[in-house]
């Protein structure tokens, strides 16, 4: 069928980034790393979304850490651009802008046609168990709010200051109505 020593074959990149979008959609593993396209508008499927739940025993345990990743046409002969849109505290990420660096992430700098966008997020999961990284202080994120428990992955209820909408506050649930009244009439709770 094929003579020795042929080259193999290249699968184009749509072709290899739909599969990567039918990957991204069924699911990853144990469901604390996920993908998919931003748009699905976008003909040239360049721009994706990357989910990260840091892993336990470290600082980043429980914290959802969002990331954009943008597949420019030479993807995936050459990396994506990989940048964190949530703040976090990396040794192979520019705190000014939040783009991982390639020369200091090995997926990046060592890059080969048949890594996908999957490896680069688990390897960056791998990254923040690293000695170098476990224990980094992480700056406060607005998302600091929407943490998860690694445990079945059950998600924590989110008070929201914005909306003010208080439950369960301690004064809330001191004895008597007249507490609860004051609240609703300052508007710190709703119905």
């Amino acid at each position: 069928m094929g003579a020795e020593g042929s080259a193999p074959v290249v699968v184009p990149r749509n072709f290899r980034l739909l599969e990567e979008l039918e990957r991204g959609e069924k699911g990853i593993g144990d469901g604390t790393v996920s993908y998919g396209m931003d748009d699905s508008d976008d003909i040239y499927m360049r721009s994706w979304t990357g989910t990260i739940i840091g892993p336990p025993n470290t600082v980043h345990e429980g914290r959802i850490y969002q990331l954009k990743l943008f597949c420019d046409t030479d993807y995936p002969d050459k990396p994506p651009a990989v940048r964190f849109q949530t703040r976090i505290n990396m040794t192979c990420v520019d705190q000014e802008t939040g783009m991982v660096e390639p020369a200091l992430f090995p997926m990046l700098g060592n890059w080969q046609r048949e890594h996908t966008m999957q490896d680069i997020l688990i390897s960056l999961k791998k990254e923040m168990s690293a000695p170098q990284n476990r224990r980094l202080y992480q700056p406060h994120d607005c998302n600091e709010d929407q943490r998860v428990e690694q445990k079945g992955l059950r998600y924590r209820a989110v008070i929201s200051t914005k909306r003010r909408n208080f439950v369960n506050l301690p004064a809330l649930r001191a004895p008597g109505v007249h507490s609860r009244r004051r609240a609703l009439a300052s508007g710190m709770v709703t119905g």
